[in-house]
């Protein structure tokens, strides 16, 4: 009876991984799909200013690329990928981390997000059940993993994935699937974007220079959407000791960008996964003992 209980868990975990492969594809491709849109937007401004048709401007002949064209393929030698080559985990480890073609190494991050995925996936099912909590809080953590490793690598938090995460904690309080009522989860999302929002501004008046980007007031209200707004203190503390760690890490072992600057976005997803897994508030509590207060 005990190996039951863990069939649907190990069946998420089997969707997890499957999804984390994908995942994988919306981090590498999202940011550069938002710069070709961006270079387009931008001809098509110079094209209209200077009287021409923009729709010239805009005609490009360059592949097309989304997120299911191209096939995946070697960064380092165009080979394309053949589906025994793109099976999650087992691929990475047949090829011992190395290109077939070109030998070139793998990022062994690829199969660290699938098994990432996999875990979260499990979790959420242990947890909710076959259910649409579930399913719900599948989707937040598959978002939430991306949204982390986007603006790690490129500073950025699209609003392609905050603002429907946003959206789907607020529809899944109206449901009633994320244990938050529907005012908490509103005052929660409004709350989160002020805060941020004031944050932003009066740093940028005192000093002249934006600390962070309209993204993280963005992701922050999606967290206070799906934790409500008695969730948003222990996010934030947890978020900035999160930060603090990893900065004081970077810091010696000489890793920090240059100017120093880290993203803030993976630490604001660190404290959501960790109000997912132990509830916002025993984390708050955990903090509150960690300060002495």
């Amino acid at each position: 009876m005990s190996a039951l209980v863990w069939l649907d868990p190990a069946l998420a975990a089997v969707v997890g991984l499957l999804f984390g492969s994908f995942l994988n594809v919306v981090i590498y491709r999202l940011p550069k799909m938002l710069e070709a849109g961006w270079q387009q937007e931008c001809a098509q401004y110079l094209a209209e200013q200077a009287g021409q048709d923009p729709a010239t401007a805009s005609a490009s002949t360059a592949p097309r690329f989304n997120l299911m064209t191209p096939r995946s393929r070697c960064s380092a030698c165009g080979h394309t990928l053949s589906w025994f080559e793109n099976i999650p985990v087992a691929s990475y480890v047949v090829l011992r981390g190395r290109c077939r073609a070109c030998q070139a190494k793998i990022s062994p991050r690829y199969p660290l997000v699938e098994l990432l995925t996999a875990g979260l996936f499990a979790f959420c099912v242990h947890r909710w059940g076959l259910s649409p909590q579930a399913a719900l809080w599948c989707g937040f953590s598959a978002t939430l993993l991306a949204l982390a490793l986007i603006d790690w690598d490129t500073t950025l938090l699209p609003d392609n994935l905050t603002l429907p995460l946003l959206w789907a904690g607020l529809i899944g309080a109206l449901q009633g699937w994320t244990g938050v009522s529907l005012d908490a989860s509103l005052w929660g999302a409004v709350g989160g974007y002020l805060s941020l929002w004031s944050i932003y501004w009066a740093f940028k008046l005192l000093t002249g220079k934006e600390g962070m980007g309209y993204g993280d007031f963005k992701l922050y209200a999606a967290l206070g959407a799906w934790f409500g707004w008695p969730a948003l203190v222990p996010i934030i503390l947890m978020s900035s000791v999160i930060g603090a760690l990893v900065g004081i890490a970077m810091k010696l072992f000489s890793q920090l960008r240059e100017g120093g600057y880290i993203p803030f976005g993976p630490f604001l997803a660190g404290a959501g996964f960790t109000a997912l897994i132990w509830g916002a508030g025993p984390m708050q509590a955990r903090l509150l003992g960690l300060f002495g207060l």
